[in-house]
């Protein structure tokens, strides 16, 4: 199928892109990479009347180390962080991630931020923004405002976002090197969406784990965190036998969805493993 009829803009501005977002409301969506959107308009299950292409505004393109902060820009291609993009325990975990994410010709040109902005329950990157307790700013008519991962997803496909705004950065912090990070996911064949994905982040001090997140993704209509299992590792030094007491946890809270892909119970099942394997995996950086 083709997609329906469509007016397409191509501004040089974040100013002149909100301005058409402004002056079309909901009738508008946002291209930047389009490897969620285009599909979805080719089978007409999305039918925007007017198509704001950003990749024209450079302004958009970068990924920048400031502060404490790792500062993402709207342009920044999944592919710009197959090499650590940053220092430390977030450079690598984001590297890590980014090598699970479909097939290389999408990561070329599928973007962060846009997975953000599209909210796949099974995205890589929702999973781990939500893990690391990233912000996401904001672009809109009324200037920039600031949402935390957990308050942005909402439910399927759904965020937080107003009409004419536009999801403009996402901000992570960068972790001291007390940090340790781990990531697991499971898919039928590689490429494929994940089942289930489990993103963890841990700081250790003196032997034992004082912070600790839990972000799991693929099993509901939006990724969610593992508070009590992270909880339980709270004050514990790192075991093989904590990390699957911490799975077992996790396993019994979620509630994962029924569908054609997966019944609920192999999900669960699923949950326990790819937890068990993140902290597996962090324990040991």
């Amino acid at each position: 199928m083709k997609p329906a009829a469509f007016d397409y803009h191509a501004p040089a501005t974040l100013d002149q892109a909100l301005d058409l977002l402004r002056n079309h409301g909901e009738e508008a969506r946002i291209l930047a990479g389009g490897q969620s959107l285009v599909p979805t308009m080719a089978f007409r299950m999305a039918r925007p009347s007017v198509l704001v292409d950003i990749n024209r505004i450079s302004a958009l393109a970068y990924t920048k180390a400031e502060g404490n902060s790792l500062r993402i820009g709207a342009l920044a291609r999944h592919a710009w962080f197959e090499t650590p993009v940053a220092a430390g325990p977030v450079g690598a975990l984001l590297a890590q991630v980014a090598h699970s994410i479909a097939h290389a010709p999408i990561r070329q040109r599928g973007t962060f931020c846009g997975s953000l902005a599209h909210a796949d329950p099974a995205s890589e990157w929702c999973a781990t923004v939500l893990a690391l307790g990233g912000t996401l700013l904001l672009a809109g008519p009324d200037g920039r405002r600031e949402i935390a991962a957990a308050d942005w997803f909402q439910g399927v496909f759904t965020t937080a976002i107003e009409p004419g705004e536009m999801l403009a950065e996402v901000r992570l912090p960068l972790l001291d090197p007390g940090w340790r990070c781990g990531f697991a996911e499971f898919s039928r064949r590689a490429g494929d969406f994940a089942l289930t994905m489990a993103v963890v982040a841990i700081r250790i001090e003196d032997g034992g784990m004082r912070e600790v997140r839990i972000a799991l993704g693929g099993i509901g209509g939006r990724p969610e965190l593992a508070s009590r299992a992270a909880a339980l590792l709270i004050g514990q030094p790192p075991s093989a036998a904590i990390a699957r007491e911490a799975a077992a946890c996790a396993a019994a809270d979620c509630d994962p969805q029924d569908d054609i892909h997966a019944p609920a119970d192999y999900r669960r099942d699923l949950v326990r493993s790819m937890v068990r394997r993140a902290l597996t995996q962090a324990f040991a950086a």
